[in-house]
């Protein structure tokens, strides 16, 4: 079943968040991730979402996700994307139809 990170992010450094994309990017495909979402453009219709800069990124089932989030490879860059953005990041298990 796959399994989907979920952020929404405020980029506060700009230079610093695009060191950060230009680094995670490789690291999320060999975890067998890749991008739904990154960055476009957010059209509120209903309520106050507060979504600005929304990243969904598929990964083929949570213990993938898993293995990239909490890998050793990782934790830098999680600590150069706090320090040039900050925002919410959720982990959402998907659907299978069928």
């Amino acid at each position: 079943m796959p399994a989907y990170l979920v952020a929404n992010l405020r980029v506060k450094d700009p230079a610093k968040f695009a060191e950060y994309r230009e680094k995670v990017t490789p690291m999320i495909a060999r975890f067998g991730g890749r991008y739904l979402v990154r960055g476009g453009a957010v059209t509120p219709v209903e309520g106050s979402p507060n979504l600005e800069r929304v990243v969904i990124i598929e990964y083929p089932d949570m213990a993938s996700l898993k293995a990239f989030y909490h890998s050793a490879e990782y934790a830098p860059l999680i600590a150069l994307r706090q320090a040039a953005s900050e925002g919410d990041v959720a982990f959402v298990e998907g659907y299978v139809p069928g």
